[in-house]
């Protein structure tokens, strides 16, 4: 089942057992704004949006359901720093190979 913005905002000030009434105040807007945000009788904007994703700890795609994870943008810089760190080790084995190709060569 896909889940909406309003689901997902109420979902993790449930996981992260605070009151809507802390959530408001840490938020800078009023309890009841904050609880037509969660039944979906009103859309924040984007400034909320932005702190929504600071307090919780999650990105702006997460909290807008384009994705399953949490902290999305997180997940594919380390994915991206990975691969970097792969390719680097690659190239310095392929160094080391033609570097005994070579010696190989020189000594024939």
């Amino acid at each position: 089942m896909e889940r909406s913005f309003p689901e997902t905002l109420a979902a993790l000030r449930r996981e992260k057992n605070i009151s809507q009434r802390k959530a408001a105040a840490d938020l800078n807007i009023s309890q009841a704004l904050l609880s037509h945000y969660e039944n979906g009788a009103r859309e924040p904007g984007l400034s909320f949006v932005c702190r929504v994703c600071d307090y919780y700890g999650v990105s702006a795609d997460y909290l807008l359901c384009r994705t399953e994870l949490p902290n999305a943008a997180h997940t594919a810089a380390e994915t991206a720093t990975a691969f970097l760190d792969d390719m680097q080790t690659l190239i310095i084995q392929t160094r080391r190979a033609l570097g005994t190709f070579s010696d190989r060569e020189d000594n024939t």
